[in-house]
């Protein structure tokens, strides 16, 4: 009997390890079936982003450009969704009255070409036996062009010598000329640079172009004329970077540009063209920076001098801002709110994606009720009613990351607003400053537009020259200066340049719009 009860127990603790084994094997088949349900989410969720990003629409889309969450583009969207309480809804499209848009003037700078149709002789005189007076007209006006003509300018100088003793031959000096070994002069060089850099259209169609007028200019000559005019702007880039640290409020940025012929670089190997934005109360200064990488030191070299307020997005490099004495480092609301956005497109039903995106909707609509505020009274509005919804924000984010898979774009997501709370709070300090850097990426804009044409630069030199160019035109953009009509002004002055002020006071925000105008209808 005794025999029996131990091979008895003896089966039981067998029958226990046995049942202990499977509960364990159970548990771990449990916790790799969660793992790989995770992983599988998260690839799925990874794909229809993928998809998202590939075929919906998207006015900001730049595959050459990650960040933070991988994201192909750097700008908000302009899309019309909005989000209330919780739910997404549509805004209404406003419907356009229907007949003719209301047209604008034509400028009153172009010159008119009156063509007169009156009545006939007879007509001008009465029935009653009196000559008919005229009480008016009616004008209509129409726009018209005359595709660009070149013309030659011919710089003729008399000699003047005594026929008896043939001495003393007098002639006038050759005008101090912008290129003057080119037979480009400042208007062809200024509208080739417009062509280039903000219509996109690269040199060897320009060449094209030329060639059904009968001109013959290859794309190396024109080139050298770009490379010489660089050579001669480069000192305005000194002065404009001065006009940018003493701003008090930079915004940075930057985007890849390729460059062939880079020493000790093979050139499949990327470059970048740093981007800074000077916000000053009476102007705006815009410089682009080439450098061979990304690296965050040239930016701090660059704002070495810099005392004020700098705005970025979350790129590591601008980390150096965050324990340097003197300024304030400011994030990207933006930047934040792009992944929550992305979700809300993916998601079948409400959840914390929409929820953060409804906290930042509100924060957008008080800037929109503030943007034409000034500053003092703007401060104040963000004070009173974006400071309580912020931290409102904040308990909710705090909340919400405990339940959140960190791995996957909501928690990374919910975790990068935590991160950068301070600078995204920022804002609230000046009423000067931006909830986002759009400003800057919009500056970055048609830089992208005009790599997709251009491709490449063809020597650091090339991406140099394009840098230059690039900071004039849109500084101009920026201040609201007519491009071609500063570049053909700046070229035809810059030879005269003696002394900082010369150069100085020729920045597309220190010369008068009518200055400007004068000069090319050949007033001044």
């Amino acid at each position: 009997m005794k025999t029996i009860t131990n091979q008895l127990e003896n089966e039981n603790n067998f029958l226990k390890s046995q049942l202990e084994n499977l509960l364990a094997e159970n548990q771990k088949l449990k916790t790799d079936a969660q793992h790989w349900q995770s992983k599988y989410e998260h690839m799925l969720e990874q794909f229809k982003l993928a998809q998202l990003r590939k075929f919906a629409p998207s006015s900001e889309k730049n595959p050459q450009q990650q960040d933070l969450f991988d994201e192909s583009d750097r700008a908000v969207e302009n899309d019309d969704t909005q989000v209330t309480k919780g739910s997404i809804t549509v805004a209404a499209h406003e419907r356009k009255k229907k007949g003719q848009p209301k047209r604008t003037p034509l400028p009153a700078h172009f010159p008119r070409e009156r063509i007169e149709y009156d009545v006939a002789d007879n007509d001008k005189y009465c029935d009653c036996g009196h000559d008919k007076t005229k009480i008016g007209e009616d004008i209509t006006e129409q726009l018209d062009v005359v595709p660009p003509q070149f013309k030659v300018i011919q710089h003729v100088r008399p000699k003047y010598a005594c026929k008896h003793c043939q001495q003393g031959v007098a002639q006038s000096p050759m005008p101090k000329l912008f290129l003057p070994k080119s037979i480009a002069a400042p208007g062809l060089v200024a509208f080739t640079v417009i062509q280039k850099y903000v219509d996109h259209v690269p040199l060897y169609r320009q060449e094209d172009i030329w060639k059904r007028q009968g001109v013959n200019m290859p794309r190396n000559t024109v080139c050298g004329w770009l490379m010489q005019a660089a050579e001669k702007l480069e000192p305005l880039m000194a002065y404009l970077r001065e006009d940018i640290l003493r701003s008090g409020y930079v915004q940075a940025d930057e985007t890849p540009v390729q460059v062939l012929k880079e020493p000790d670089r093979k050139d499949t190997q990327l470059s970048f063209m740093w981007l800074y934005r000077g916000n000053a109360p009476n102007y705006v200064a815009i410089l682009f920076d080439y450098q061979e990488t990304r690296e965050g030191r040239h930016a701090k070299n660059f704002l070495q001098d810099f005392k004020g307020y700098l705005q970025t997005d979350g790129y590591l490099g601008y980390r150096f801002a965050d324990h340097t004495k003197g300024i304030i480092h400011l994030g990207c609301m933006a930047h934040g709110r792009r992944p929550f956005a992305e979700l809300v497109k993916l998601a079948n039903t409400t959840g914390k994606a929409h929820q953060a995106l409804s906290y930042i909707t509100k924060l957008y609509r008080i800037e929109h009720d503030a943007r034409d505020l000034k500053p003092d009274a703007r401060t104040e509005l963000r004070l009173k009613n974006a400071k309580p919804l912020l931290d409102d924000f904040k308990a909710w984010l705090e909340k919400s990351v405990r339940s959140a898979t960190l791995k996957g774009k909501l928690g990374k997501a919910i975790q990068y607003l935590l991160d950068h709370w301070q600078e995204l709070n920022h804002y609230l300090l000046d009423g000067r400053l931006e909830i986002d850097n759009n400003l800057v990426e919009n500056d970055i804009r048609p830089f992208a537009i005009g790599r997709k044409n251009w491709t490449f630069h063809g020597s650091p030199k090339g991406a140099n020259a394009g840098a230059i160019f690039y900071s004039l035109l849109m500084t101009c953009k920026a201040n609201q200066i007519e491009p071609f009509m500063y570049l053909n002004y700046l070229f035809n002055k810059i030879p005269h340049c003696m002394v900082k002020e010369d150069y100085r006071s020729l920045l597309p925000y220190n010369i008068d719009k009518h200055t400007l105008l004068d000069f090319a209808m050949g007033r001044s």
